[in-house]
């Protein structure tokens, strides 16, 4: 038999079980192994899409509502109304402007006033808000992170677990053809490919948020310095 009857040999038996390449097929009929690998990078993806989707809302009313309480803000002539009114809104920036009121009043609340204490206090106090809500927005940022680095592994895993089946056929049988190791190691890559389907939108998302979140933070410090400016003018007119 010549190397052409060999392939064509090869071909009819990959050909008849064609139907053993559907992507549903391979999972079916793929070992416990592989399967339990390929439902928890399906899991993985599912949450980093959610995860995903929810910053990407969240973050565009957060920038929409930002802009329009700093606008507020600068134009407003009267701080304790304007606190009354706005200082409970949920925003990272409310909360933000709340620290340094709330500091301002117990700092000026004695009969005399320690300024250069109460600047430090009401940078500090601000300070803090902003890492904390920093933290609140970057929470969920960690997950893709981890899935973005561990996931291709995970799918290498189910790689060589796939691969080791495909020699272990390959014993049992003792027939090296297509139509016994293929299967194994179409199995092996589908592992692979969702493991990448995972972890690339992950990676791509991390670094983009991760970008936009320092980006809020940087803003939430110019609104803090700019406040803490006033408020110290404030203290020399009460000097």
């Amino acid at each position: 038999m010549d190397f052409l009857t060999l392939t064509q040999s090869a071909a009819g038996a990959v050909a008849a079980k064609g139907a053993s390449f559907d992507p549903i097929q391979l999972f079916i009929d793929a070992d416990w192994v592989v399967k339990f690998v390929m439902i928890g990078l399906i899991l993985a993806s599912i949450w980093v899409w959610t995860i995903i989707v929810g910053f990407l809302f969240r973050m565009s009313r957060i920038n929409d509502e930002t802009e329009k309480f700093e606008r507020e803000f600068w134009n407003q002539s009267d701080i304790d109304s304007f606190f009354n009114g706005r200082g409970k809104a949920d925003l990272p920036i409310a909360r933000v402007f709340a620290a340094g009121v709330s500091e301002w009043r117990r700092s000026t609340n004695g009969k005399s006033i320690d300024r250069a204490g109460t600047r430090e206090r009401l940078a500090t106090a601000m300070d803090a808000s902003i890492a904390a809500e920093t933290d609140k927005l970057a929470n969920r940022l960690n997950f893709l992170a981890t899935t973005g680095s561990v996931a291709p592994f995970v799918g290498l895993f189910g790689t060589v677990w796939g691969i080791m089946r495909s020699f272990s056929a390959i014993a049992a049988e003792q027939n090296s053809s297509l139509a016994v190791v293929a299967p194994g190691i179409a199995e092996a890559l589908l592992a692979t490919a969702i493991g990448l389907f995972a972890a690339i939108p992950a990676v791509i998302a991390y670094n983009r948020f991760s970008h936009r979140v320092n980006q809020h933070e940087a803003r939430l410090g110019r609104f803090a310095d700019g406040f803490h400016g006033t408020l110290s003018r404030e203290l020399e007119r009460e000097g």
